[in-house]
């Protein structure tokens, strides 16, 4: 990070005019009073943690570019941003996508906006939230510096009450700082070269969440996981308030579906970290207690509310929600609801080619999970990226099981290290409560570990994050470095491209032939394993596989594993791999590479517009192996095909 210890930038002056903010652009606020928390719309940007009241600061603001060797000098503002577009995307209205280290954005909070925030008074305060900046960020509010955030991917929260002051109107200033050439940093797939090539993508600068307000009580719930304990029939709350716990603070909580009371509990805030199990007496009936599971087939989810009350009158109240079901893996089958559960997933890049890694719409993701379930898929692994956790709501309640990953960094040294360990747990940390979520992913292919078969200190790495991983969550399934050189491993995962469907069935069909590659190279050419530790029947899943390209033979960045000279040999080549995969009894779950056509990779499943390359029809008999496949979400008001 480039900037001085202790400096701000000087407040911005108005010789370039308004803010984008103040010329007459409406704000949309958006309403959940009464409404659970599993039937919102989907707009809402922290699904699993929702108050009455919001103010979408979405739209238009002011922007310019910064000097990399200058960035505490406040430039021009002589653009308007689409927020939260990134500035390299066309969605964004700025589309440039050359190197561009430092960007700054402004835009003015007024009455309405803070109207919509929620119930303003004494006591009252002012949360600014930023759903993820990429990659370091600094906000000012009227001059004040009131936040700084380093993660590209974790959202943060910038308490402004104090900075607004009297007046009618309020500037708001971010900074973003994003090293294109800082390979110590999380990327992903954003492309450290100035033009995309092979398999990376432009880059994604800035903001590229929502950024909201919200007003809350001086003592409010600041985070809050659910985790099912299905066995025991009961739900554990883990709760942290705003500020040191008062002697006459109450937490309570109820349980509820469909308006049957579930199960209710109350305690003493004596700290600002509460802890509270909820009984669910109901699901102490052995005959019945498999009504209220989650799964993809059967999406059922929990509503809960948290009120926190002083002297028994509430304070704040938040709507969540749960899904009860256990995950596991253990004898060679991936386990849900403790029943074997074979998983047909899907390669997910979360790219799309007007926004880049933002969803180019609240309702694209509802859309997005609606395509993968249609398609035939039960699961989706969303690859080098944290997902927007208004992807992960409709997941939840369309039912797909997801396997939650993270940008990787390319190099491994101490600030890689640090970055990412930081990053990772924020997330872990933000999504455990997803009953989608089944399975952690903080590495992938031995990116930012390149060299861990001979440096001990990279296997070091990978088995502290693995560790770290199951310190957070205990509840999930840990894959170390998916597709090779595992460490520490709850399932053995691995990348196979080839497109010869007889040598799939020959690599995966037996015991034997699984069990001679653990012990060996893979695919790849690289370890499977890099440890002694006795296998203990870890499932083994193919994690990327197909890649089938099918694009003109006239694009010379058209990009695949393997390429289809038209639809019929498309057709050919998906029935031959799916064929073989599915015939692999051994194989406790695949993941198809990819979803959709990002960027120069041309093998999705859809075009980058998300249009099918076959009839979808066909596509689900081929991904599922049947005619009977389901043919999208268990949801009364599902549209997959609009």
């Amino acid at each position: 990070m480039s900037r001085q210890e202790g400096r701000r930038p000087r407040a911005p002056q108005r010789r370039d005019g308004p803010a984008a903010s103040q010329r007459g652009t409406p704000v949309t606020p958006s309403r959940h009073r009464d409404l659970p928390a599993s039937r919102q719309d989907g707009s809402y940007p922290r699904p699993q943690l929702v108050r009455a009241g919001w103010a979408d600061l979405c739209g238009p603001w002011d922007f310019a570019f910064g000097a990399a060797q200058d960035p505490d000098t406040v430039p021009t503002f002589n653009r308007t941003i689409e927020v939260p577009f990134p500035p390299e995307s066309p969605a964004s209205g700025i589309g440039d996508r050359a190197y561009h280290p430092v960007v700054w954005y402004r835009r003015t909070v007024g009455p309405r906006e803070l109207d919509d925030a929620g119930e303003r008074g004494p006591g009252r305060r002012v949360l600014l939230h930023l759903g993820a900046v990429d990659q370091v960020a600094d906000v000012w509010v009227n001059g004040h510096h009131v936040g700084h955030h380093e993660g590209g991917q974790a959202p943060f929260t910038c308490d402004v009450t104090a900075a607004l002051g009297p007046g009618e109107t309020h500037e708001l200033l971010v900074r973003a700082q994003d090293d294109p050439n800082d390979v110590s940093m999380p990327r992903g797939k954003q492309d450290w070269r100035e033009r995309p090539h092979s398999i990376w993508y432009h880059r994604t600068t800035g903001i590229w969440q929502p950024v909201w307000l919200e007003t809350v009580p001086a003592a409010h719930v600041e985070e809050l996981a659910l985790t099912p304990d299905v066995p025991a029939g009961a739900v554990d709350l883990e709760l942290r308030l705003s500020a040191a716990a008062e002697p006459d603070l109450t937490v309570r909580v109820r349980v509820e579906h469909d308006g049957e009371l579930l199960a209710e509990g109350s305690a003493r805030a004596l700290r600002r970290d509460l802890r509270l199990r909820l009984d669910l007496a109901r699901q102490h009936d052995g005959q019945q207690d498999a009504e209220l599971l989650w799964s993809p087939e059967h999406p059922t989810l929990l509503d809960v509310t948290v009120e926190v009350l002083r002297r028994g009158r509430a304070v704040d109240v938040v709507r969540s929600y749960t899904g009860l079901r256990s995950v596991g893996a253990t004898a060679r089958r991936f386990m849900l609801n403790d029943r074997p559960y074979f998983v047909r997933s899907v390669l997910e890049q979360g790219y799309w080619p007007q926004s880049h890694l933002a969803a180019p719409s609240a309702a694209a993701l509802r859309r997005e999970v609606e395509l993968i379930k249609a398609l035939g898929f039960n699961a989706a692994r969303v690859h080098q990226k944290a997902e927007d956790p208004r992807f992960l709501f409709w997941a939840d309640r369309l039912g797909l099981l997801v396997w939650g990953e993270t940008a990787n960094a390319y190099a491994f040294d101490a600030r890689a290290v640090t970055h990412l360990t930081t990053e990772w747990a924020a997330l872990v940390r933000r999504d455990r409560s997803h009953p989608c979520v089944v399975t952690w992913v903080p590495l992938n292919e031995s990116w930012g570990v390149p060299h861990a078969a001979h440096d001990p200190a990279q296997r070091h790495y990978g088995l502290a994050l693995a560790h770290l991983t199951r310190a957070l969550d205990p509840t999930r399934p840990v894959v170390s470095n998916d597709g090779w050189e595992h460490t520490d491993s709850d399932i053995w995962t691995v990348h196979d491209y080839t497109p010869d469907g007889a040598t799939l069935r020959a690599r995966y069909g037996t015991p034997g032939a699984i069990g001679e590659l653990l012990d060996g190279l893979g695919p790849a050419g690289r370890r499977m394993r890099l440890t002694t530790e006795p296998d203990r029947g870890q499932p083994v899943m193919l994690t990327e596989f197909g890649g089938v390209s099918l694009a003109p033979a006239s694009d010379p960045d058209a990009w695949g594993y393997s390429t289809a000279r038209d639809a019929a040999d498309l057709r050919a080549r998906l029935t031959e791999i799916f064929d073989a995969v599915n015939a692999c009894a051994p194989l406790a779950g695949y993941c198809y590479t990819q979803l959709a056509d990002t960027g120069q990779e041309t093998n999705g499943l859809l075009t980058a517009d998300r249009e099918p390359k076959l009839p979808l029809g066909e596509l689900r008999a081929i991904i599922a192996g049947d005619d009977d496949a389901p043919a999208g979400p268990a949801d009364e008001d599902a549209h997959p095909g609009r």
